[in-house]
């Protein structure tokens, strides 16, 4: 896959090693569920590159975090600082403040310029030191403030809207002939980025879903039959929920999107769940937001600032389908409702994510030193790759009924394949 670049690279770098554009990374087991034959890809290698495009003493670069909080977001402005600042010797990094909004000349505000100092301990704490919002920006106003501001060089941190956005700005410099390298650093806990085998953030809120499992498991074994929901974030794809499912064993149900199910009939999710309860006397459910959607009866559609649907919440849509069931069946029951969201994303990344964090960052720093732009760094069996934005926004990354995720999902609750 070609990557695009501003020209030719003329500077000498001064990373003592470097990897060649010619260097590929064979991608021919990219399976993406629904489609029956695995494309045959190849994708650059990230790293540094021998020659530079920009003069590190002449260039400005900028970051700037879009979308929803994700751990480790501030980890990577760190990261992406010091590469810039200590191994590129880059003249200055600014962060534009509160998403895409503060590209903009009026509602933007004044950037901060990092710092050594300013980012010293930002990495200890969750959010991110320049705040976040969604939705899109203006392009053409966002490109003139770029402009004005001498910019070179974007990261935009955040999902596949934001990638796009950063793709918009880069054709939008092009045309009026301004070199500006747009690098894109995947980020979503949700796990649901094509090419990406990890985004940050993941593993974290892996592990504060399992955290909030045990409790659920506390309390529905603590009382006859007892009944716990765990709702966790997931609006396409049940990475979230099938990994905390897997780690913590203490699962009895774990409903996803890529995995229809009925609520009523013999071999519905509702009698499943009465059987559970006549047998073992509790229950834990695990829910992806995004699951059993189709099951809601409110056909409204309502939109977020980035024009994602909202979704209805399916945790809640349980808790009361479950409750009329139960109460119709005679069956004595106590039902809890956890819904930890906004704990999840918001706590600060642990150690594993944390040295993804840096990957990816420093990756990127070196891509976009090097010129190249329109990009996303990937990260595909365990090497960091250089993904064009318009190959990620052509396709989901989904968890795949039939992979050994889902059949230890299976294995690990004991519940049937389907709900029908």
């Amino acid at each position: 896959m070609k990557i695009t670049t501003l020209g030719e690279a003329r500077f000498p770098s001064p990373i003592g090693f470097s990897v060649s554009d010619e260097v590929r990374m064979p991608a021919h087991t990219v399976n993406m569920p629904g489609v029956e034959v695995a494309e045959k890809i190849e994708f650059e290698l990230a790293g540094p590159r021998a020659k530079l495009f920009f003069d590190p003493k002449n260039t400005r670069a900028a970051i700037v975090t879009c979308g929803g909080l994700c751990p480790g977001l501030n980890n990577v402005i760190r990261s992406a600082f010091l590469a810039l600042h200590h191994a590129y010797g880059v003249k200055e990094v600014i962060g534009f403040r509160n998403g895409y909004q503060g590209l903009h000349p009026v509602l933007g505000g004044e950037p901060v310029v990092l710092t050594p100092d300013l980012v010293e301990d930002i990495h200890k704490e969750g959010g991110t030191m320049l705040n976040t919002s969604r939705g899109p920006v203006d392009i053409a106003a966002a490109v003139d403030n770029l402009i004005k501001r001498d910019v070179n060089i974007l990261f935009t941190v955040g999902g596949d809207g934001t990638q796009k956005g950063g793709c918009d700005l880069f054709r939008e410099a092009q045309r009026r002939g301004h070199p500006l390298a747009v690098v894109g650093i995947p980020k979503t806990v949700d796990n649901d980025v094509p090419f990406v085998s990890r985004t940050f953030g993941y593993l974290t809120a892996v592990e504060q879903a399992c955290h909030v499992i045990e409790c659920a498991h506390t309390e529905a074994h603590s009382v006859e039959n007892g009944i716990s929901i765990v709702k966790v974030m997931g609006r396409h794809a049940g990475f979230i929920a099938a990994g905390a499912t897997i780690a913590t064993q203490d699962v009895n149900f774990t409903l996803v999107p890529e995995v229809p199910f009925a609520l009523d009939g013999e071999r519905g999710f509702l009698q499943a769940l009465k059987k559970r309860i006549l047998n073992r006397k509790h229950a834990v459910i695990v829910v992806a937001e995004g699951a059993g959607q189709e099951l809601l009866e409110d056909s409204s559609v309502e939109r977020d600032a980035s024009g994602n649907v909202k979704l209805k919440d399916i945790g809640r849509f349980l808790q009361d389908k479950i409750n009329t069931f139960f109460k119709a069946e005679n069956i004595p029951f106590v039902i809890r409702y956890f819904d930890p969201n906004y704990i999840i994303r918001s706590c600060r990344a642990k150690s594993e994510d944390a040295v993804l964090c840096d990957f990816y960052a420093r990756n990127a720093v070196h891509a976009a030193m090097a010129g190249k732009t329109g990009m996303v760094v990937g990260l595909h069996h365990d090497v960091f790759i250089h993904v064009p934005v318009e190959l990620l926004a052509s396709r989901k990354k989904r968890l795949d009924p039939t992979s050994l995720t889902w059949q230890g999902v299976l294995a690990a609750t004991g519940q049937a394949a389907r709900f029908e």
